[in-house]
């Protein structure tokens, strides 16, 4: 495996999303220091790979709290979370050994209808789950976020506001597979961000080959109360490939994000065209700055009105490291976290691909493994 490295300005790292009294000793050293982004390992579960009579797949989200991995499944018969150990060391994985298996259940403590829920994200902190559903809009079902317990049964929900819901006006509301992709815990550590995979329609087009105005809406929630508060915009790239192959699906989004400190983030964006033997995805983690962006949450809609999106910075391009992946295969990744230390006292950092079960072809149950080099 050969080693990549990419410079890093980060102000602090947030590890995981536990509670945390002392911000402080929560994210340890954390200084003005700059830091090192080196590639180091991937470990691939089996296609089909069976635990407890679920098969392991649609892996969409991944955090890492009180020495457990968790990472969340969009089976949309049986939405579910696994927890894991992962086992490496600053020279890669020796093993990925999945623990257990607990189903998410609705408000009344039964099992979810099918097609009903899209689970895409969750966190783990002070004893519970926070995790996403898109919905389905196409059949009218709104997306949203909810907190659980650790056995998967229903805490709460918070509100959605109306811009979220699905819309009988045309030109209005989410897209299908367009909403409630990433949620991190904020750094103060008094709520959550969840951000948009798509523009809303009234707010811009979803991206083409061209460069677009295509904003997307990261929004903030209180964890007390459960209400929206601040919005800001993010600017999305346009679609990295054109569609070949006599195929024409392509997109891209925001599929997670991570606040390490104050109003600065990093998201993982990723362009998807199909007709592709490398599985047609370019994966790219941006540091963002939130620190002067506008907040958005009184205006109706972006389209033709003026405000400050968030600044960009690409700090990480997939492409550099494909030839290292299986079968140069960026897969279809969708989680990321920040995990334990390692021995040499640099922070470890876990991606994870959702392979879609399979469903479109052959795809990979993807763990990507990074260190941070002081």
């Amino acid at each position: 495996m050969k080693n990549q490295i990419h410079k890093v300005a980060f102000v602090c790292i947030l590890l995981s999303f536990n509670s945390c009294d002392n911000l402080d000793d929560f994210l340890g050293n954390g200084g003005n220091d700059e830091k090192s982004l080196r590639y180091i390992d991937e470990f691939v579960l089996p296609d089909g790979f069976q635990f407890e009579n679920t098969i392991v797949g649609g892996l969409s989200g991944i955090d890492y709290a009180d020495g457990i991995w968790y990472t969340i499944s969009d089976d949309p018969d049986t939405p579910r979370f696994y927890t894991a150990v992962l086992e490496y060391d600053t020279a890669g994985f020796s093993s990925v050994h999945i623990e257990s298996v607990v189903e998410l259940k609705e408000q009344d403590g039964q099992t979810f209808a099918t097609g009903t829920v899209d689970p895409e994200a969750l966190r783990v902190f002070g004893g519970n789950v926070v995790w996403t559903s898109e919905g389905n809009i196409n059949n009218g079902i709104n997306p949203f976020i909810r907190r659980a317990t650790l056995t998967g049964n229903f805490i709460n929900e918070a509100p959605l506001p109306s811009r979220y819901s699905v819309s009988a006006e045309e030109g209005k509301g989410p897209r299908q597979n367009g909403t409630f992709e990433g949620m991190t815990l904020s750094a103060d550590g008094k709520g959550f961000w969840v951000n948009m995979e798509l523009p809303l329609q009234e707010d811009g087009p979803a991206p083409t080959l061209q460069d677009t105005d295509s904003p997307i809406r990261i929004a903030f929630i209180n964890r007390t109360t459960g209400q929206f508060g601040k919005e800001f915009a993010y600017e999305l790239d346009p679609v990295v490939r054109p569609a070949t192959n006599g195929t024409t699906f392509e997109l891209n989004g925001v599929v997670e994000l991570l606040e390490y400190a104050e109003n600065k983030f990093l998201f993982l964006e990723r362009s998807f065209s199909t007709g592709y033997a490398d599985g047609g995805n370019n994966v790219k983690i941006y540091d963002v700055d939130a620190g002067n962006a506008t907040d958005i949450s009184e205006i109706n809609s972006l389209a033709d009105v003026p405000y400050q999106p968030a600044k960009k910075t690409l700090l990480f391009d997939f492409e550099e490291i494909r030839d290292q992946l299986t079968d140069g295969v960026v897969d279809n990744i969708e989680g990321i976290s920040f995990g334990p230390s390692f021995p040499n006292g640099n922070r470890s950092l876990i991606l994870v691909a959702d392979n879609n079960f399979s469903a479109f072809g052959p795809q990979l149950n993807q763990f990507i493994l990074f260190e941070l080099l002081d």
